[in-house]
């Protein structure tokens, strides 16, 4: 293996054990005062009245002070002798450390411009997420093994183009990987994490007409490790990039501001002297309730960067709170989570945090809240001005495989935006719902119309035959379905209005289709004989609609019995394509891989597939499928998927195949 030296990543590829491990590490939270068994409602209105956003520091003294103080009170708690610390000063946490402590509803199809064609299974319409393949005129992105790549589809064409090199020219790309990719009008941005040059890296590549690369410029944002095994690190709303990026901070150190957000272009020779802050502590809020920082703070970062501009300016706002967290980008805001670690073990009715981060510049807002979300799928920003999350008692946020371990009581929060102030706070304990808690820890939840779904599965495990339970909550009124299924819950996603639920009974994949009218129902059921999913990716899926209720979907799938941390080293063998005619699937076939006549791509950089490598993609009224290197085309001949061509976009290889 390759290049495979990524500290944070590195030590977590012994998936198993580091699940098990981290279970141990799981902090508590009791919700049980709050989750009573009451209906779905609105919270009763406060008391006393708070300011509806948090305050900004005043100044760089003003930050400084604040710091000092946090030291001096921590100090005086350990005088007294509130824990049994031995009064030494916590260690400025790390990436490695701080992310090895947390360990490491889809509604429509995510559009980067109103006009473009989404090749992407996005969570919100209008958000676009980083990636492994986009979309640009009439070629195709890819972002492959720390390479670029495009292949012309117009005309129907089927055709590599250009591969360049996913970083500069003067960059080393030893211990760094390069994730994610998103394109704007002719700017191809890659977005990465350098060990070795201080935190994100976001490379800019020109794309023109003909479907020529060619290099920009590279800048270092400073930050820890974004990475995560559900979440994806950038979003695009017209030409703005969006990045969350966590920055942990210790209250501790001589120059706090020596560890702020800062941006870098980079140049051979390029120095650490040369970050520049973009985030002033006048952009730098806090909430009105006290932060311990005995395992750590962190700076929630929400930047934003125009692709419209050349000289690629950036605008930051950071929160400041503990580093426990989930973060979710809804078309109008950012919402990030925060749950403080040193509350583990202790009676506590609120210890965790939620800061929403509108986008339109305005000041964020917080409230306390209790639990923690699983993923950014865990939410819904509703259009009745409601923020709906599911939380569990027992969750390690989504840094790293944090979301992999959620356990404990489930509870449905709905919470009005209006309720949103400066921290000094709480959700009231009406707006948590309780919800019935599944057996097994790899939990998946997602929004789906006006349904909550979720339920457990294997995940990144070896597959396990549990029949497992898929809970429907409609979270309009509270009513909740329970519907046994004959397989765990590994993925579940949008068909329409409805909903399809794919995992495994330990040797077959199933798919199973659910209405989601006035009562949710089972229909329908296609097991795949001998499969598991090749991707655990959201972005692995796809489903193109072609009337209201009928549509193709495609889902990359691999041999029978593969543990889900194996498609990090081992490509899908083929994407299956299945018809859904009202919610009652007929498989149309399969596009295969060709992986025996792989060659050695001489791979420098990001030669583990942490984001998959398999996609299936209809595009123009074609139907393809990314299979690594290869992209194989078909086409429907008596309701059957038949193989037209393939190509091969490998580095030195530009080789054209047709079917027969």
């Amino acid at each position: 293996m390759k290049s495979f030296a990524r500290p944070a990543r590195a030590f977590a590829l012994s998936v198993t054990s580091f699940i098990f491990a981290a279970i141990a590490t799981v902090f508590v939270i009791s919700l049980l005062a709050a989750w009573a068994g009451r209906p779905v409602s609105s919270a009763p209105g406060s008391k006393e009245p708070a300011k509806k956003t948090m305050r900004a520091f005043g100044s760089e003294e003003e930050l400084k002070n604040y710091f000092r103080r946090l030291v001096e009170d921590r100090k005086r708690e350990l005088a007294r002798g509130r824990n049994n610390n031995t009064g030494n000063p916590p260690p400025a946490p790390n990436a490695a450390v701080s992310q090895a402590a947390t360990s490491k509803a889809k509604d429509g199809m995510g559009l980067a411009k109103a006009d473009d064609e989404s090749i992407t299974n996005t969570q919100h319409s209008g958000v676009d997420e980083g990636g492994i393949i986009k979309l640009h005129g009439d070629h195709l992105v890819v972002l492959r093994r720390g390479r670029l790549f495009t292949v012309a589809i117009g005309d129907n064409a089927l055709k590599p183009i250009s591969a360049v090199d996913a970083f500069g020219p003067d960059i080393n790309p030893r211990y760094t990987w390069y994730d994610e990719m998103l394109v704007s009008d002719d700017t191809v941005a890659v977005i990465g994490y350098s060990y070795e040059r201080g935190g994100t890296e976001i490379g800019l590549f020109n794309i023109d007409r003909a479907g020529s690369l060619s290099y920009r410029s590279t800048y270092h944002l400073r930050s820890n490790d974004y990475y995560s095994s559900r979440n994806y690190a950038s979003r695009l709303i017209g030409s703005k990039l969006i990045f969350y990026t966590p920055l942990y901070l210790s209250p501790y150190s001589a120059d706090p501001f020596a560890q702020f957000p800062a941006v870098r272009k980079w140049h051979k020779g390029a120095t650490p002297a040369e970050f520049q802050r973009i985030v002033s502590a006048t952009h730098i809020y806090r909430p009105e309730r006290p932060l311990n920082p005995i395992y750590g703070l962190a700076l929630h970062t929400v930047t934003v960067c125009d692709l419209a501009q050349n000289d690629f300016k950036c605008e930051a706002t950071a929160v400041l709170g503990p580093a426990g967290r989930v973060f979710y980008v809804s078309p109008e805001s950012v919402y990030v989570w925060t749950t403080d670690w040193s509350r583990y073990g202790q009676q506590s009715k609120e210890s965790s945090t939620l800061y929403r981060m509108p986008l339109d510049g305005s000041s964020p807002s917080a409230i306390g809240v209790s639990g923690s979300p699983v993923d950014q799928f865990s939410f819904l920003e509703s259009e009745d001005k409601h923020l709906n999350v599911l939380v569990r008692s027992n969750s390690a946020g989504d840094g790293m495989w944090g979301a992999e371990v959620a356990a404990g009581d489930v509870a449905l929060m709905r919470l009005p935006l209006s309720s949103f102030n400066d921290g000094s706070q709480n959700a009231s304990s009406w707006i948590y719902h309780p919800l019935p808690k599944p057996a097994g820890y790899t939990f998946q939840n997602r929004f789906v119309g006006n349904y909550l779904l979720y339920g457990t599965g294997s995940g990144w495990g070896a597959p396990q035959n549990n029949k497992a339970n898929l809970y429907a909550v409609n979270w309009t009124n509270g009513d909740t379905s329970e519907l046994a299924l004959k397989h765990g819950v590994d993925r579940i996603e949008a068909l329409g209005s409805d909903a399809i639920v794919v995992g495994t009974d330990g040797q077959d994949l199933h798919f199973t289709s659910v209405r989601l009218g006035d009562s949710p129902e089972l229909v329908d059921e296609f097991i795949r004989k001998g499969a598991s999913q090749g991707e655990l990716r959201s972005q692995g899926f796809f489903y193109k609609p072609d009337g209201t209720d009928s549509g193709m979907l495609g889902l990359p799938i691999s041999v029978p019995g593969r543990a889900g941390y194996e498609h990090l080293f081992q490509g899908s063998a083929a994407i299956l394509f299945l018809r859904n005619q009202s919610l009652h699937f007929e498989e149309l076939g399969e596009l295969g891989a060709e992986s025996d006549k792989a060659v050695d791509d001489g791979c420098r950089a990001s030669c583990v597939d942490w984001y998959g490598n398999s996609r299936p993609l209809f595009v123009r009224g074609r139907v393809l499928a990314l299979l690594g290197y290869e992209i194989v085309e078909g086409s429907l001949e008596d309701g059957r998927m038949r193989e037209t061509r393939r190509i091969n976009y490998a580095p030195q290889r530009t080789q054209v195949t047709r079917g027969d």
